[in-house]
């Protein structure tokens, strides 16, 4: 069953960004065995391979996922519109347009953090998929791109956002570069403006504001809603570190701890592994999202040197995964 909207907006307190190459389904399906309520997003699906591509695969997920939202990136309202159906067919929760990615193949497409040169396209495109879908439809943008002033900019933007009935967006801190900076620099050179899009969430109190962008802890998170963001993503940090995420239904949520352990999430993630390579799946494709989960405990070395090396062997299989449990002292895996 798809999830209401009331509970997706609740779920988007804390989200962990979608991230190309990373928030698979089998990432996510690994990140919902550490938080039930944490709101999940796929990887960025463009328009164009759903509707005119044939890549309808790329948005299988297990409901087991959800919440789950699906990123789609695009400039054309009717591409996007159908894609958005797809996508509420498939069940996702959330249909989200990428306004904020600055990759080389985003620009060249016209899509992703460029279109923030283009707000009334961006208008249409919004427009046009929240009348295809009854599920929410949210948008994830930068402060600015290249020489744009994100102090005029950003209020502007919102401002035409919330006119097409948009009423939940996720603002990155950092302007994008499109010209002299890679994806990667695009990530970490821009300084960030944490009190811009604090000032702005209070200049705009009927939108649903998340922020994004450097934060690496759960204090960080609570930090940024206790001064009025109404959620937080948070992009890397919870990949590199997923255990985090045992928390955050207690700490951001509010809810009573689960008393889950890690050496518990690797014991659920067992059948989804089993049936993975049973249908022909390969282990290394579930396991490299699980390689940060004993981050900065004693054996985490040896956790992910086995796992680095030995999933992608001919043939590996769940004796991997216990001969890198073995290498954890109880302690690290109690926690």
């Amino acid at each position: 069953m798809t999830p209401s909207a009331t509970t997706t907006t609740q779920a988007a307190r804390l989200s962990v960004a979608p991230m190309m190459d990373w928030t698979d389904r089998h990432c996510r399906f690994f990140h919902r065995q550490l938080t039930r309520r944490t709101l999940l997003y796929t990887e960025m699906v463009t328009a164009p391979a759903l509707v005119r591509g044939g890549a309808a695969h790329l948005l299988a997920f297990d409901a087991a996922e959800q919440p789950v939202a699906v990123q789609l990136g695009g400039s054309e309202p009717a591409e996007l519109a159908e894609a958005a159906r797809m996508a509420e067919a498939a069940g996702y929760a959330e249909v989200n347009l990428n306004i904020g990615c600055p990759s080389d193949r985003v620009k060249s497409g016209c899509f992703g953090a460029v279109l923030m040169k283009s707000p009334a396209l961006v208008a249409e495109c919004l427009s046009a998929m929240r009348e295809a879908v009854a599920v929410p439809v949210t948008a994830k943008c930068r402060i600015g791109v290249d020489e744009q002033e994100p102090r005029e900019v950003l209020p502007q933007f919102l401002e035409m956002v919330q006119k097409t009935g948009v009423s939940r967006v996720t603002v990155h801190a950092r302007k994008a570069w499109l010209q002299g900076l890679s994806p990667k620099e695009n990530r970490e050179v821009p300084p960030l403006d944490y009190p811009l899009v604090h000032e702005t969430k209070q200049a705009f109190a009927g939108l649903h504001l998340s922020i994004n962008g450097g934060i690496s802890r759960l204090d960080e998170a609570q930090g940024h809603l206790d001064a009025g963001m109404d959620g937080v993503m948070i992009g890397r940090s919870a990949y590199h570190d997923p255990g985090m995420l045992l928390q955050a239904d207690a700490q951001i949520f509010h809810e009573a701890p689960s008393g889950r352990s890690r050496r518990d999430a690797v014991d659920a993630m067992r059948p989804y592994i089993d049936a993975h390579l049973i249908a022909g799946g390969k282990l290394a494709q579930v396991t490299r999202h699980m390689l940060g989960l004993f981050q900065g405990r004693p054996g985490a070395r040896a956790w992910r040197r086995i796992l680095s090396e030995d999933s992608h062997r001919e043939g590996a299989g769940l004796e991997v995964l216990d001969r890198a449990l073995s290498a954890l002292p109880e302690a690290s895996l109690a926690a």
